[in-house]
């Protein structure tokens, strides 16, 4: 092992030279094939001999280690018991002896383990954190605490569950009463260390950890044992939330220090409790609401006071919510005192501000959007007062209107020089316009009764925006940011003024000014009216759009480096909305779109670096796609097609040598699901029915095995295989490549991951080949899943399956058929059928929720009941039993989907977006419909009885009068006679 200690330890220093990283990582992931590996990254941690640099490489290396390879899908380990073991041995003491930096890695390695095996599987842990706590020792407790910290944050999103209660009771019976001992004792050494500046401090991080403890312990409920002891616990909370000592200071205004994080943890408990716990909490809260106050009123305005200063509002604002408590600020003296004295000051811009507008202009943009930046002075603020005025709204109203006709008479004085007081007149007054949340898609829904927030624009705002000079950049985007978040308050004719001057501003040389436009153009082009119709429509954009798209397209690409090209997300979310609007207008100008789009693409995935962009961007081509494809498939076939094939080559070959490894990847590719998605996309917007040579050449490497490995990519690559066989069939049966469709089908519907995949290739095979091609598969195939069905069948599973049964079962025109899908399954296991039938695709018929299934089960029973000899003749009670899943479906008729040209692009603030597979919605595949000339389903079902009852001279009339009860034989009657 020393030796191998060695190795690995060399690898990970050679991989922190650039020069030598790929060769590195590949020599890694070689070795990270040996057992023990894992055991010895966390040797290599623990030895104080290597460099730190190595030893944090290791930690990191470690952590990501463990998220690939700790567990299955099934909850199996995929490491060896004694390497399991091994880690848990010695995972927690190595924790609390390494430094905070790696204690970080360590910790979310921690996080992964718990997640799967924590409490059950390693129910020694809290035992064994109890058993390390010591009174006098905050560095060990402080390694205790992250780690205790690292597993029970995990509980705080988690809705509530048995399971989840049990794991908190598990802990609090052992943790509880020795965490309140650790918070006495902490009050103890802070107490005793007052002159000692570096215990000090460690003993200050104990207590930071406390609180976030405290927080995760109280986040679901609130323990007994601290509700018994809440009076002990808000006194050390208030003690602390007023404590002070120079000692803990720092010297740099923008680095917050210990005493800054203990009290906003404080702040950050103290709103838990005032939300989930009033009525235990609620006879202490008054002596922290005085505490806030006189804090908010003594901090400056120093960037390292900003996340207490915002906690602190946050605290206030929890208070406020509650009516007992907010009757404190209701009278006008005192409401002109928070406005004064807490709302202004950190509401009013700083010089940091201005600094990261004119610096940092593209994370200015990230911190000021709506709903961005809650950890803000600014953001705080305006919510604090939000709060006040939804309980005192006149009141609150008539003082904040004060304040801003006190500002905007100063910035009239002198606009060059005041322009600070306008922004703050600006932002006072859309706080107290604007009611409730800001909405990523509306803006603002409601507006306070008190104000006119249009009538304002028109007054003071809108000359900001036709001024070509004088107005400060800020100023402008004050404008630009008003019309944003009051779009929907804006008429169709207040639109058509307003409109292009938001279009004028792109062509602004600051970077925030042209930045917002584009963000606030983007958001108008998603407004409709009740009736869903567009704000701003086609016909309104179409004569700017070939103008608007190529200077947004010179902003994204006037600085030609990978990282800077894709730095601004905003602008291709832009471009990607105008497609959308602009529709088939586009086509007259795809060459210079498709020009643009061609060299984004070579940059970018030279060296990927913001996911938000490169997602807007191929959700644009994809819009591009979508709407010249039909007119101009060859044209982009050809210009994508080498960009294209260039990423798959890249990012397949760096699978492919993971594979020959036998290694599993441990990301998804950052494109290859991208371009899947668009091949498929250009294929289905080409008219033609037959395959280019180009998608000729594709099947063979869609088909290999290294290409599906990666989670991300099966949906995609279903997607372009599914778009291929219809057209290529014939080839595909020529060439020998049926075979090994059928083998990533099978590969597929192994996986519960991936099953409702597995269907959508099985059921596109299905269509798309004849029965005789087929014949010597179907024995297989259902075998496979009814196995699945047996052993490990999942709720979505059963009901693909349904939904499969019926797809086989309506196409009777294409030689399918029930009774073939009885003969087959009767080749596989006599009589096993009819089970089959009564259990499961009968009962859970009536659970198929989608409009096309529960469609294509009202065709599939229907003709059962017409054209089935086994259900005519053998299954007599069956035919029965089909109609009445009938009658019942029929109760509830599938009607077809409502169409709408209304594109949704993904919530990129998801924490799940980019995780995997990201559908492209601007060429979202519409489900297939095999019999789409049925659109009324009832009227269906009775001309097609009738019709059967014709062709078979009368005998399902026969049937319905010997086979049914009295109740559905006079509904079926109802509909053959319609």
């Amino acid at each position: 092992m020393a030796q191998d200690l060695q190795t690995v330890a060399q690898l990970l220093e050679a991989g922190l030279d650039p020069s030598k990283l790929k060769q590195a990582e590949r020599a890694i992931q070689q070795e990270a094939t040996k057992p023990g590996f894992s055991v010895c990254l966390l040797q290599i941690v623990a030895t104080e001999a290597f460099a730190k640099q190595v030893r944090l490489a290791s930690a990191l290396y470690f952590k990501n280690f463990i998220k690939r390879n700790w567990m299955d899908e099934e909850g199996n380990y995929k490491l060896l018991q004694n390497e399991v073991a091994a880690i848990k041995d010695e995972l927690i003491g190595l924790m609390i002896s390494v430094p905070p930096s790696i204690q970080a890695q360590l910790g979310e390695a921690i996080g992964v383990i718990a997640d799967s095996d924590f409490w059950e599987r390693w129910d020694t842990l809290v035992d064994d954190l109890v058993a390390r706590l010591r009174p006098d020792s905050p560095v060990t407790n402080n390694g205790v605490l992250q780690v205790a910290h690292s597993i029970f944050k995990r509980w705080r999103p988690l809705y509530r569950s048995d399971e989840l209660y049990t794991e908190i009771n598990h802990v609090l019976s052992k943790f509880g009463r020795p965490f309140l001992s650790l918070l006495e004792s902490t009050d103890g050494l802070i107490e005793s260390s007052g002159s000692d500046p570096t215990k000090l401090r460690q003993v200050f991080a104990t207590m930071s950890l406390i609180m976030k403890l405290f927080y995760d312990l109280s986040s679901q409920d609130l323990p007994p044992i601290f509700e018994d002891n809440l009076p002990a616990i808000t006194s050390v909370l208030h003690k602390y939330l007023t404590y002070d000592n120079p000692l803990l200071h720092t010297e740099d205004e923008s680095e917050a220090g210990p005493l800054e994080f203990v009290k906003a943890g404080i702040f950050e408990v103290l709103v838990l409790y005032v939300q989930k716990y009033e009525d235990a909490f609620g006879t202490h809260v008054a002596q922290f609401i005085s505490s806030s106050w006189n804090l908010l009123t003594t901090l400056g305005p120093e960037t390292k006071y900003d996340i207490l200063t915002s906690r602190a509002l946050q605290f206030l604002t929890s208070v406020t919510k509650i009516q007992q408590h907010a009757q404190g600020f209701n009278d006008e003296s005192t409401l002109g005192q928070v406005v004064e004295k807490v709302i202004l000051p950190n509401l009013s811009l700083r010089e940091s501000d201005i600094e990261m507008f004119e610096d940092e202009p593209i994370e200015f943009i990230r911190r000021d959007l709506e709903g961005s930046d809650s950890d803000t002075r600014r953001r705080a603020a305006t919510n604090f007062l939000k709060q006040l005025m939804e309980q005192f709204e006149k009141p609150v109203t008539d003082v904040v209107l004060r304040y801003v006709e006190h500002y905007l008479a100063d910035y009239s004085k002198n606009p060059t020089s005041n322009w600070k007081s306008k922004d703050t007149a600006v932002f006072l007054y859309s706080s107290i316009a604007a009611k409730g949340i800001v909405t990523a898609s509306q803006g603002v829904k409601s507006t306070n009764q008190y104000v006119n927030p249009i009538d304002f624009f028109q007054s003071n705002i809108a000359c900001d925006l036709i001024s070509d000079s004088g107005i400060e950049p800020v100023l402008k985007v004050d404008a630009i940011k008003y019309l944003y978040i009051f779009r929907s308050q804006m008429s169709r004719e207040q639109w058509r003024d307003a409109f292009p001057l938001l279009v004028k501003h792109l062509g602004s040389s600051n970077y925030v000014v042209y930045s917002y436009a584009a963000i606030a153009i983007e958001r108008v082009l998603t407004l409709t009216d009740e009736a869903r119709r567009p704000i701003v429509t086609q016909s309104d954009v179409a004569p700017l759009s070939k103008d608007l798209l190529e200077h947004l397209f010179h902003l994204i690409e006037k600085d030609p480096v990978p990282e800077k090209i894709q730095e601004n997300e905003f602008l291709m979310r832009c471009v990607m909305r105008v497609l959308v609007v602009i529709k088939e207008d586009v086509v007259s100008y795809t060459d210079n779109v498709l020009a643009h789009f061609v060299t984004i693409t070579q940059f970018i995935s030279a060296n990927p670096s913001n996911p938000r962009f490169y997602y807007y961007h191929f959700e644009a081509l994809g819009a591009l796609i979508r709407f010249a494809g039909p007119s101009q498939p060859e044209k982009l076939e050809t210009s994508l097609y080498p960009p294209f094939a260039s990423i798959l080559q890249n990012e397949v070959s760096g699978m492919v040598i993971m594979l020959s490894l036998k290694l599993t990847p441990n990301l998804s590719p950052e494109f290859t699901p991208y371009v899947f998605q668009l091949f498929a996309a250009l294929l289905e917007a080409n008219p033609s029915a037959s395959l280019s040579e180009y998608y000729q050449s594709l099947i063979s490497p869609i088909l290999a095995i290294e290409v599906w490995v990666s989670k991300g990519n099966v949906p995609a690559l279903v997607r372009l295989l599914t778009s291929i066989i219809p057209r290529g069939a014939t080839d595909i049966a020529n060439n020998n490549q049926l075979e090994p469709i059928l083998g990533i089908f099978q590969q597929l519907v192994a996986n519960r991951a991936n099953e409702i995949y597995a269907f959508e290739l099985l059921e596109c095979i299905i269509s798309s080949f004849p029965p005789t091609t087929l014949e010597h598969y179907y024995v297989p195939i259902l075998q496979m899943l009814l196995t699945r069905l047996q052993n490990s069948k999942t709720e979505s599973f059963t009901l693909r399956f349904v939904r499969f049964y019926h797809f086989i079962s309506a196409m009777d025109d294409g030689g399918l058929g029930a009774d073939f899908f009885l003969r087959i399954v009767d080749q596989i296991q006599s009589g096993v059928f009819v089970p089959l039938y009564l259990t499961i695709i009968l009962p859970d018929t009536q659970k198929l929720a989608r409009p096309l299934d529960r469609k294509i089960a009202v065709i599939s029973l229907t003709k059962t009941l017409t054209d089935s000899s086994a259900f005519a003749e053998k299954y007599t009670k069956g035919w029965g039993y089909t109609c009445e899943a009938l009658l019942k479906l029929l109760e509830n008729p599938p009607v077809p989907a409502a169409t709408d040209d209304l594109i949704v692009d993904q919530d990129v603030d998801d924490m799940s977006f980019g995780v995997g597979f990201t559908q492209l919605t601007t060429i979202k595949k519409p489900a297939k419909d095999q019999w789409p000339d049925v659109t009324d389903v009832k009227r269906w079902v009775g001309e097609y009885l009738k019709a059967a009852d014709s062709r078979h001279k009368g005998r399902i009339a026969g049937y319905v009068q010997e086979r049914l009860s009295p109740e559905a034989r006079q509904v079926l009657l109802s509909y053959m006679q319609n």
